[in-house]
């Protein structure tokens, strides 16, 4: 699974010009479905859509960090009593339902606590990005980036996802006008290489009994800014028009109108920022296909001596970024807004 990729910005999709070899074979040997919706063009919401197979206004986590309700069944419920170790590694955006944990006097740190507070899963790496003024945070990356001599209080924000200007001041890769610098993290311990090698581990740790691993990268969702070779990978000429229409903001449904209003939309609406950060975006989404094409050789190769690999792998991509009039505009602008 993919944050914030966009269905029409995949090779196998009939993209012009992005670079997805990797993920055209998956599916090109797999079922495609075509006519798949996302239930939410926020990320939370979308995920437990996905995890549950539910609507919205039935799961109950209507925005990013509202809990999912405690009876809802998720993926890694309904695999586990398959004999599957059920296994996350990556992205999740789930938020505990504390509350109705302590009411039944469910512990978050016992064995059944620990699963439904993430999404029926085992946590083997989570990794749901980091926020430029959260200090210092705890988490295995973080860990990792310290290890590898990357210095300061939060080395996720001041490497991974910052570059550096000319005169080598450090600069916030929230910030969409610094979308063309690379990233000032070596490439091997990006985010994505990052996850791709500690999904590896885990088959490699996992034994022969079955799992269900969920591999979920966090790009190429915002900031947008990628790691050399990744950030000079496309240009301006590889960025698709938006669809507009004036029509859409004449007397447009008051909901409309707030997203219109807000900040990020007005800047994601202009012509030139789309150009800035739609190369990186791009970018971003070549290094994962990358990182999809290693993991596939590793499977590969360590199928061939033991037969162990079945051929049935699976990737999906659920959650859609809007990059066309505005960002905030969940509802107009792009064919592959709900898809």
């Amino acid at each position: 699974m993919c944050g914030q990729l966009r269905w029409d910005y995949l090779g196998c999709t009939g993209h012009p010009s992005i670079r997805t070899p990797n993920i055209d074979a998956l599916a090109a040997r797999g079922l495609r479905f075509d006519r798949a919706y996302v239930q939410s063009p926020i990320c939370g919401p979308s995920r437990m859509s996905f995890y549950t197979g539910r609507y919205v206004r039935s799961h109950g986590s209507s925005w990013n960090m509202v809990p999912l309700k405690l009876g809802e069944r998720t993926l890694g419920e309904y695999l586990r009593p398959l004999g599957l170790r059920t296994v996350l590694c990556g992205k999740a955006h789930m938020t505990a339902d504390i509350e109705g944990m302590e009411r039944l006097g469910i512990l978050k740190t016992s064995e059944i606590g620990a699963l439904v507070s993430e999404c029926g899963f085992e946590v083997w790496d989570r990794l749901d990005g980091v926020h430029p003024t959260g200090g210092k945070v705890p988490s295995h990356y973080n860990a990792y980036l310290a290890g590898k001599g990357y210095d300061g209080d939060n080395p996720w924000q001041d490497w991974a996802n910052s570059g550096e200007d000319a005169d080598g001041t450090v600069m916030s890769g929230w910030l969409m006008k610094n979308a063309r610098l690379s990233a000032r993290v070596r490439l091997e311990d990006s985010e994505t290489n990052y996850t791709t090698a500690r999904a590896i581990e885990f088959i490699d740790r996992a034994g022969d009994d079955p799992w269900c691993l969920h591999l979920s990268y966090i790009k190429p969702h915002w900031p947008y800014i990628a790691p050399a070779p990744y950030h000079t990978m496309y240009d301006t000429a590889d960025v698709i028009p938006a669809i507009r229409d004036d029509a859409e903001r004449k007397a447009p449904h008051l909901l409309l109108a707030a997203y219109h209003a807000h900040r990020t939309s007005k800047c994601i609406a202009r012509d030139d920022v789309r150009e800035t950060v739609i190369p990186a975006y791009m970018g971003l989404i070549s290094q994962i296909d990358d990182e999809i094409g290693k993991l596939m050789r590793y499977l590969d190769d360590a199928g061939r001596p033991t037969g162990r690999w079945s051929s049935s792998l699976r990737i999906t991509a659920i959650i859609s970024a809007i990059i066309g009039w505005a960002k905030r505009n969940c509802f107009t602008n792009n064919p592959s807004a709900f898809r």
